[in-house]
């Protein structure tokens, strides 16, 4: 009998799960949103997923994990 196991990637996990549906959804790649992100004067967490929400028209849960990757990665 021949094992027909095949290799798999590991799902994401924390705020990178989310990168697919947001990618799908508003149709920009992850960086281009880091790009925004890193680009904003403002600096706090919350300040930057109310802006996200506000101007770029994401879900809290969409621009929640954006911005922890964003700050996690360092600005």
């Amino acid at each position: 009998m021949t094992n027909t196991t095949t290799a798999r990637t590991a799902p994401a996990n924390g705020p990178a799960s989310y990168f697919p549906s947001i990618e799908k959804k508003h149709g920009h790649p992850i960086a281009h949103w880091v790009e925004l992100i890193r680009a904003s004067p403002l600096t706090r967490h919350m300040e930057l997923v109310a802006w996200l929400k506000a101007e770029h028209g994401l879900g809290h849960g969409h621009a929640n994990a954006l911005v922890k990757h964003t700050l996690d990665e360092g600005r």
